[in-house]
């Protein structure tokens, strides 16, 4: 599992030669009747014992790390041998240690327990954690730091999981992007508010316009007009905007389109999602960087004052962090330059790598 490819056990071997039969702990070496494709994390089950697959499943998790656990944040989950990207899609709700009454939560802090739904991309084999610990029981991996961030243990698969699949298509990426003649591709435009990411993008939009480039700009603040409404500006929240709007982009490259994106995205492990979704060369990450002393000195939505004055909550840079890039494609120092000459370096940067006319 989770193949579902039915083989025979042909030799078990050691150093000391083959044996008749291996028990829990031993160290061995099988050879199968047939050529199986077999890979970390898989499983050998009995054929009339079957565990679960499923790159869905609802389970309790304890959370052991000083930064809280968000919802849409990607993460690392290993069950058993098998280590996968995931993310917690929903907490259902945390629970009261001392009375075990259940309580409404949008994230989980240091020694929290919630009861959440865990999403992973490849699928997962596991019995729940009741019938089997060693199947059921999971980690909860920081994908930056390597460390350990959480524990959990699995309750049951989400059956819808297994009433999706993919629906294939007939007209590919390539051929939609032959059509066009362009590669597509995210421009992912990253930085303070103020920093100039709109104003920038709007130019490079225009130029790749008129060069007869297909495109698309999907902006901060419009798709929190439709898309992203019902959603505010706590860390939970931003995550599932970018999560959201990442998912969207690649729709849109899927169509063949050059998609200009600008957004604070204050987070590395957010852009970093967005990055994962598409192909290798097809996200652009842009830094718009701008001291904060000049975002604060345009100010030209008024928002760096209300923030200071404590009438806006959870403002990037006031009291929300901003990750910088570690390496983005393209870095745009903005100080003492207008904003052409910077859309011009990210129109050179694009054709270098064979974006846009």
């Amino acid at each position: 599992m989770p193949s579902g490819q039915a083989t025979r056990i042909d030799r078990i071997v050691t150093g000391d030669g083959t044996l008749a039969q291996a028990s829990s702990g031993d160290a061995v070496t099988i050879t199968l009747t047939e050529e199986v494709d077999i890979a970390r994390g898989d499983v050998l089950v009995e054929p009339t014992a079957r565990p679960e697959v499923a790159d869905q499943f609802a389970a309790h998790v304890i959370w052991m790390d000083q930064e809280a656990l968000i919802p849409g944040r990607s993460y690392l989950v290993r069950v058993g041998t098998k280590v996968a990207p995931a993310s917690i899609t929903a907490i259902k709700y945390k629970i009261d240690v001392n009375t075990q009454e259940h309580l409404a939560a949008h994230t989980l802090g240091l020694n929290d327990i919630g009861f959440c739904n865990v999403s992973t991309a490849s699928p997962i084999v596991f019995d729940p954690y009741e019938q089997n610990r060693k199947t059921g029981a999971f980690i909860i991996i920081d994908r930056y730091s390597n460390r350990t961030v959480g524990a959990g243990m699995i309750a049951f698969g989400l059956r819808r999981a297994t009433n999706i699949h993919w629906q294939p298509v007939l007209v590919r990426k390539s051929e939609r992007a032959a059509l066009k003649k362009q590669k597509p591709a995210i421009v992912w435009f990253t930085g303070l508010s103020g920093a100039g990411k709109s104003t920038i993008a709007n130019i490079v939009e225009q130029q790749l316009y008129a060069a007869g480039c297909h495109t698309i700009m999907l902006d901060g603040d419009n798709v929190r007009h439709g898309l992203c409404r019902d959603l505010g500006f706590t860390e939970a929240d931003r995550v599932e905007n970018i999560r959201r709007v990442g998912e969207v982009a690649k729709l849109m490259v899927e169509g063949g389109l050059i998609v200009l994106c600008s957004f604070i995205s204050p987070y590395r492990a957010e852009r970093d999602m967005v990055r994962a979704l598409v192909g290798e060369g097809e996200f652009i990450e842009v830094f718009v960087d701008t001291p904060i002393g000049d975002c604060i000195e345009r100010d030209p939505k008024g928002l760096y004052a209300k923030a200071k004055a404590g009438a806006l909550k959870n403002f990037t840079g006031i009291d929300a962090p901003y990750e910088v890039p570690d390496a983005p494609e393209v870095h745009l120092v903005t100080h003492q330059k207008g904003p052409e000459p910077l859309a011009d370096e990210v129109i050179a940067a694009l054709r270098r790598r064979g974006i846009g006319a």
